[in-house]
């Protein structure tokens, strides 16, 4: 079992830098890889990002590649999403995922293939 519990969410000006947090409890939070997704309302679920179990390979979507930067601290059981030159467009609840099965492999991009996803925590960026 794992509980993911995300933190860090507001509402920011376009532009501005926000940095979600991921904390993880039950099993080893060394032992699997982790992602980022998000929803807009009305949109279906998104992946945003993705590392492995050590924080050596990291994935990231199209859309926030160069902004955004997925990182874990293992000491801490904790997954972090920085994100840099908000936009707008990147409105939504975001939400952090385990894929237990993967641990040297970087996260995937389908959701479907975490086991265990937190309860999302709203980012509002205003233009």
């Amino acid at each position: 079992q794992v509980q993911l519990v995300e933190s860090g969410g507001g509402l920011v000006q376009a532009g501005s830098s926000l940095r979600l947090s991921c904390a993880a409890s039950g099993r080893t939070f060394s032992s699997y890889a982790m992602g980022w997704f998000r929803q807009a309302p009305g949109k279906e679920r998104e992946f945003v990002a993705a590392i492995n179990s050590s924080g050596s390979r990291t994935y990231y979507a199209d859309s926030v590649k160069g902004r955004f930067t997925i990182s874990r601290d293992n000491a801490k059981n904790t997954g972090y999403l920085q994100m840099n030159s908000l936009k707008p467009e990147d409105t939504a609840v975001y939400y952090c995922a385990a894929d237990i099965h993967r641990t040297n492999a970087v996260g995937t991009s389908t959701a479907r293939t975490y086991d265990y996803w937190g309860q999302g925590t709203q980012v509002t960026v205003s233009s």
